[in-house]
């Protein structure tokens, strides 16, 4: 399955509000190399107006917040 997802060049994205868990049952599927306005206008188009920052962690991130 995850030579599947590496040859598609896919990225699973799990969204988070504040002080909740994230919800690991609906990610955000984009493609590598997608910017933060491509991540939001998938979630719904008035997103990035009202969008002020991210966090990012994991393993992937250079620096975790």
């Amino acid at each position: 399955m995850e030579k599947i997802w590496d040859y598609l060049n896919l990225h699973r994205i799990y969204t988070k509000p504040k002080g909740q868990i994230p919800d690991y049952d609906a990610p955000v599927i984009i493609k590598a190399g997608a910017s933060i306005a491509d991540f939001c206008n998938s979630i719904h188009k008035s997103l990035l107006t009202e969008f002020k920052h991210a966090l990012v962690w994991g393993t992937s991130a250079k620096h975790n917040p």
